[in-house]
């Protein structure tokens, strides 16, 4: 079968005007929830899309970690190509492709980082071993081998075996604050629902329909 012959219709559901929150981080939380009830695997998991100082975009599956109406949080090492792009551009966006569900949700914003305290509450909530791998993995950068890879984990794994680890210096979180996130419920014909939330500089937010 061709690529171009390969098509489903979309018909789980409609997103409607009424449905719509006053603030999209309310419908945000809803679909989420909606997402993580239906045991979807990692309804957490988001695209981070950064730019280079060249103009070429990359992305990358990165975890959310928290989200208020401040943003979106996740961590990562500071030396890695994401937050070095980041220091440079710090205008993002991330897309969450709930397909199971046949929703998406478009974020655009801009990143800042977490305080110390941040970094360290969220470092000590993690298990010992993800508390090794962020010191033992400069993120992005070449490797031999996965044998050195994990020679150097057992290796510090026994060397903190009694004792915590302090939080990297190297590591830590963003917060993507949002200007803009749009809610696309898949539509039967192709014909799908899209909202998308612009924030006013009074901090509320307006809304429009987009064409599927």
């Amino acid at each position: 079968m061709a690529l171009s012959d390969l098509r489903r219709q979309y018909s789980k559901g409609t997103l409607s005007e009424s449905e719509l929150t006053p603030n999209p981080i309310t419908l945000f939380n809803q679909w989420l929830q909606d997402t993580i009830d239906a045991k979807i695997p990692d309804p957490t998991a988001m695209t981070l899309a950064t730019v280079s100082d060249d103009g070429q975009p990359s992305q990358r599956i990165v975890l959310l970690k928290d989200v208020t109406d401040a943003g979106f949080v996740f961590f990562t090492n500071l030396g890695s190509r994401k937050a070095s792009e980041l220091a440079n551009n710090p205008k993002v966006s991330c897309h969450f492709p709930w397909f199971f569900m046949e929703r998406q949700i478009r974020v655009c914003g801009v990143v800042e980082k977490l305080s110390l305290k941040e970094n360290a509450n969220y470092f000590f909530s993690r298990p010992k071993e993800s508390q090794l791998a962020a010191f033992v993995s400069k993120q992005s950068k070449p490797i031999s081998s996965r044998e050195l890879l994990m020679t150097q984990f057992s290796q510090l794994k026994e060397k903190f075996a009694n004792k915590d680890l302090p939080v990297p210096d190297f590591w830590g979180g963003f917060r993507i604050v949002p200007h803009q996130i749009e809610f696309w419920q898949g539509g039967e014909d192709r014909l799908h629902d899209r909202f998308e939330y612009n924030k006013q500089t009074d901090g509320s937010w307006t809304t429009q329909r987009l064409m599927p």
